[in-house]
């Protein structure tokens, strides 16, 4: 049975065996396979048609309850999960820090355990403290935890919309030369996505101010670099270029990360005119890559900043199709870890 398939004749209720028996949680991409990343890319195709109709509304999930746990704001990211558990027929139900007993002290540990005693089954958690999620999933028996962000360790669904997005135009990423653009010492993104492409065989290159690159690579607890078989390492092809200009070089994608910036106020670099003539992604650094580069950014956007206003409007920019295919990542990530997906254990 196809992808579509299952979607279409999902039944109503009722507990759904697993297929491989193998994935309860998506917490990033250190742990998946170059297989289980494509087995979602695979099933988010099958989504975005979904996304397409008319009627927006199958039963995929039916019966299922998914709470999104924010304890960050948050918008695309958020917004996403829950018309995604919506579209496949998920009770979805919002909590946020500073509506719940966390107000009144309630911890992390004892709100994940409230909710799995309620009979929810995913929590989507964004959490400012790297490792939330982790802590969550080895806690709880009986529920699926998605990280949706999780201080500046990880944010893997970002990172699957991004590789999708990447390999709906590109299609194969093996070999493509991918930069990554923006303060990548502290992004959760960029860890993410840079885990996600390289598994995917595409050579990554991150740029930056020296200041903002963990240089050497390996030294920034990236992690050990180790394929699930230890038989591989998969950050292997990838490189630091703080030079943005010979970074951009035959490159097929551009990546452009948000700059915080209050990273100036501390000095990670020296003014916003600086990094402005020096990593902004603009029309001239893009005639330097591949004639049919795209360009992409996680959002939010300082527009002007890390990418030229004119560019970020361009026929090369992907940002807003990267917004839509969050959808659907999120929807296939449901479907496998709750639905009759290929995941669970």
């Amino acid at each position: 049975m196809t992808t579509r398939q299952a979607i279409e004749t999902a039944p109503v209720s009722g507990q759904v065996a697993p297929v491989n028996g193998r994935r309860r949680h998506v917490l990033d991409l250190d742990d998946f396979t170059a297989e289980e990343i494509t087995a979602v890319l695979d099933d988010a195709a099958a989504m975005r048609e979904v996304l397409d109709r008319d009627v927006k509304k199958v039963p995929t999930l039916r019966g299922k309850v998914v709470v999104t746990l924010f304890y960050e704001a948050s918008t695309r990211t958020r917004i996403s999960f829950e018309e995604a558990g919506k579209i496949l027929s998920a009770d979805v139900i919002n909590m946020t820090a500073t509506a719940s007993s966390v107000e009144k002290g309630e911890s992390l540990l004892n709100t994940g355990l409230t909710l799995q005693a309620m009979g929810v089954d995913a929590i989507v958690v964004r959490h400012p403290h790297s490792g939330a999620p982790h802590f969550l999933a080895r806690s709880l028996d009986n529920v699926a935890v998605i990280n949706a962000g999780d201080g500046a360790h990880a944010h893997p669904t970002q990172g699957l919309l991004d590789l999708y997005t990447a390999r709906d135009h590109l299609g194969d990423l093996a070999g493509r030369r991918v930069v990554i653009v923006g303060d990548v010492l502290h992004s959760r993104v960029a860890r993410s996505a840079v885990w996600g492409f390289a598994k995917l065989g595409a050579n990554v290159v991150l740029c930056g101010p020296r200041t903002l690159l963990p240089d050497p690579f390996t030294s920034a607890g990236w992690g050990s670099g180790s394929s699930s078989n230890g038989m591989h390492n998969p950050l292997a092809n990838v490189t630091v270029q703080p030079d943005l200009d010979a970074a951009i070089e035959g490159a097929d994608l551009v990546m452009a990360l948000r700059l915080q910036l209050e990273r100036q106020k501390v000095g990670f670099f020296p003014s916003m005119r600086e990094y402005i003539r020096r990593w902004q992604v603009n029309d001239a650094r893009m005639a330097r890559a591949n004639s049919n580069a795209l360009l992409m950014h996680p959002g939010p956007m300082n527009e002007g900043i890390e990418v030229s206003t004119a560019l970020a409007h361009g026929e090369r920019s992907l940002i807003e199709e990267q917004v839509t295919n969050g959808v659907a990542i999120r929807m296939a990530l449901l479907y496998q870890l709750v639905g009759s997906g290929p995941g669970g254990d």
